[in-house]
């Protein structure tokens, strides 16, 4: 989808205009290695691609803005004159509302507008299509308050302010990576993030030769909230046992070490949590140190280690998940391959021999439906900006 095909959308929205048509792209997201660790006071290793979530706009004389999907049927409608507030009717249209609604508390100028939004992101894939959606809409009203401004925008603030939105307008309690990652991203490059601090730095993922293939098991993710809350009291029973019996305290799990682990954790279950959140942190700092030599070979065999680990010690994969992975490594020309997000379901990435796609995602296809009864998806994607107008 490029600038003049996403304003033809709009006109076949919206009818002819004379008036300019602006539009943007903002990216889906991907975390690339660093799972379940963010909790834990670790690294995470998010990219933007180069799917995603675009906008199409013209601008109005009144305080109307009206907000229309080329995904979904129907037509949010907001009079910024009144209070905003969530309302279910309007569904995903809740997102961009939020956004208006913080940035409108917050002293920022907003005037009306006719939008078309359009994704190419894949439905319910775990590639954070309201996070997104979310910065798109801020990003659209930071633009147009300042057009020569624009390389200006506090990207960082940004991505607080879109998880806000979510965590509070919204009511989802979702971290900071998603935002950051589609704000921040860059091409070419994954970003090296301490959801905490809000460190970062960028690491150069040249692919070559290789293309980043999204597998989507097309299974539902079942389990996630429950094993996800479940794993979090595991980690944090793993660091109460730690320093109860060390003189000096850590200040979290990916402080550990692997013999603090083995020394002073006797529960199987709790010891293997937490041998997953102090490997896998130290497989991040090594993506980064592989990717810096330009060794894409090493981040392959990384991002392998670190799905056996989730699937043997973190225990988040499940058999979807595991046959798409395992099989993925069985084909020539995957040099790794692991999950990605929070597991049950969902979906997983593997680095592939550009020459060798076609046949990767037929064998693995076949292979996985034969275990499971269901075909799987895929998409191909590079590494690419963060929100940008096109």
């Amino acid at each position: 989808m490029n600038k003049n095909e996403m304003m033809d959308l709009f006109r076949e929205e919206y009818g002819s205009v004379d008036k300019e048509i602006i539009t943007f792209l903002s990216p889906g997201r991907v975390n690339l290695i660093g799972e379940h660790i963010d909790y834990n006071g670790g690294f995470v290793f998010p990219a933007a691609l180069t799917v995603g979530i675009y906008g199409a706009l013209t601008l109005r004389e009144d305080n109307i803005v009206r907000m229309r999907s080329k995904n979904v049927k129907g037509e949010v409608v907001i009079n910024l004159d009144k209070e905003l507030v969530y309302d279910k009717q309007d569904d995903w249209g809740n997102y961009p509302k939020g956004v208006i609604k913080e940035l409108k508390d917050r002293g920022h100028k907003i005037g009306g507008m006719d939008i078309l939004f359009y994704s190419n992101l894949p439905d319910g894939a775990g590639l954070s299509s309201s996070a997104a959606l979310e910065v798109l809409m801020a990003y659209i009203v930071l633009y147009l308050e300042n057009p020569e401004k624009c390389e200006e925008i506090d990207r960082v603030e940004v991505s607080r302010l879109c998880q806000k939105v979510e965590n509070q307008f919204i009511g989802v309690n979702c971290g900071i990576m998603d935002q950051f990652a589609v704000c921040l991203g860059k091409k070419d490059n994954a970003i090296l993030l301490d959801c905490n601090s809000l460190y970062y730095e960028y690491a150069p993922l040249k692919l070559g030769n290789y293309s980043l293939v999204i597998m989507n098991t097309n299974k539902r993710r079942e389990l996630a909230d429950s094993k996800y809350n479940e794993r979090r009291g595991e980690c944090e029973k793993a660091l109460e046992i730690i320093n109860s019996n060390k003189e000096e305290k850590i200040p979290n799990l990916c402080a550990a070490t692997v013999e603090d682990i083995n020394s002073l954790i006797t529960d199987d279950a709790v010891k293997r949590r937490a041998m997953h959140v102090v490997t896998e942190n130290e497989r991040v700092k090594q993506s980064m140190e592989s990717l810096k030599m330009g060794d894409i070979k090493g981040f392959g065999e990384l991002m392998t280690k670190s799905h056996i680990s989730l699937e043997n010690d973190y225990e988040v994969t499940g058999l979807h998940l595991d046959t798409l992975v395992h099989e993925a490594l069985k084909i020539e020309g995957c040099i790794g391959a692991r999950m990605t997000g929070a597991g049950f379901g969902g979906c997983a990435i593997a680095l592939v021999d550009e020459a060798k796609v076609d046949e990767f995602k037929e064998k693995v296809s076949t292979n996985y439906e034969k275990v499971t009864g269901i075909r799987p998806l895929f998409y191909t994607s590079k590494l690419g900006e963060g929100t940008h107008r096109l």
